[in-house]
């Protein structure tokens, strides 16, 4: 008799404790799903993120922060899915750049400059919009800046580390087969030939006179004028105002404001963020983060010397600032 009571005790146990984990599970589902959600609401500032606010007339805003890299294909399909979108009146492209790949600055300026065939587009900067980063602006119809933002620094670099010195001095010597005189140029063992030095100038001096180009055709300036400007020089927004490189002095809300007459909007119209990095949010990246960091601090070391920065890839020639 008492085996049927144990019996029936355990079961109980066994289905409360069931029940709860069910409970849990339900719990943690909810408050993944509301954590998820806080990524999709409203941001601030009449600002919407993925997607909220696309059935009504509305804004957009692209933000172009840090490194140039090759491949832009993220912003470039952002501006182009937008320019499709009827209820996209305008953009507002927020840069802050040093600049980076030539190749990465030419395909998005001239998704800007699609964008802007067919609706207004204003930019603002902000520390920086220089090389590549001032590149991507010009199509804008107004460009504002600080005071203190630098711009300009128009211009084209290619550089490569040559070793053959410290090589040489630690007895390796490298063996090199090439198609043609040409085609080692440059190289990580040997100097730079001046034939080779001649093909390289002429490939920088091409990619100079269509940065050059794309400056005349968005500034509606004189070759002439552009080319005494475009030595390379970095200017501040009073500096790049007073030679006519920029538009006006002001922040976000002045290019904002411009841009809601611009697009015929009245009011405070909604800004959708377009363009952004999805980011991930797991429960094992949290943890192991959290774990990791607190371990970094209680042996008094910093993680970030740890850790890999993440930076664009950058192939071929570049146009950026560098101090």
């Amino acid at each position: 008799m008492s085996s049927g009571v144990d019996e029936t005790v355990a079961y109980s146990v066994q289905k409360r404790r069931l029940r709860r984990w069910r409970i849990g599970a339900i719990a943690a589902v909810a408050v993944s799903a509301m954590i998820a959600g806080r990524y999709g609401q409203q941001s601030g500032n009449g600002s919407w993120r993925n997607g909220a606010g696309k059935s009504t007339p509305h804004l957009v805003q692209l933000k172009v922060h840090g490194m140039i890299g090759s491949d832009v294909s993220r912003w470039t399909k952002a501006l182009a899915d937008a320019d499709k979108d009827k209820n996209v009146k305008g953009l507002l492209l927020d840069i802050d750049s040093p600049g980076g790949a030539v190749t990465g600055g030419e395909e998005l300026h001239d998704a800007v400059e699609r964008f802007a065939h067919d609706k207004p587009v204003v930019t603002t900067m902000g520390g920086m919009g220089a090389s590549a980063g001032y590149m991507i602006a010009l199509p804008s119809k107004r460009i504002f800046a600080e005071r203190s933002t630098l711009t300009g620094s128009i211009g084209v670099l290619m550089e490569a580390p040559e070793f053959s010195g410290v090589l040489s001095k630690i007895g390796v010597n490298v063996q090199e087969l090439v198609s043609g005189p040409l085609k080692g140029q440059p190289s990580l063992t040997k100097p730079i030939s001046p034939e080779g030095h001649v093909m390289l100038q002429g490939v920088v001096s091409n990619l100079y006179d269509q940065f050059v180009a794309m400056v005349v055709t968005g500034r509606h300036m004189p070759e002439d004028k552009v080319r005494s400007l475009a030595d390379g020089r970095p200017y501040t927004g009073e500096q790049a105002l007073k030679v006519g490189l920029i538009d006006s002095i002001g922040g976000q809300e002045d290019a904002r404001n411009w841009l809601s007459k611009a697009s015929g909007l009245s009011g405070e119209p909604k800004i959708v963020m377009i363009g952004e990095e999805r980011k991930t949010f797991t429960l094992k990246r949290r943890i192991f983060g959290w774990f990791g960091g607190q371990v970094m601090s209680w042996l008094g070391l910093d993680a970030d010397i740890f850790l890999p920065q993440t930076h664009a890839a950058i192939d071929g020639a570049v146009s950026i600032w560098k101090p």
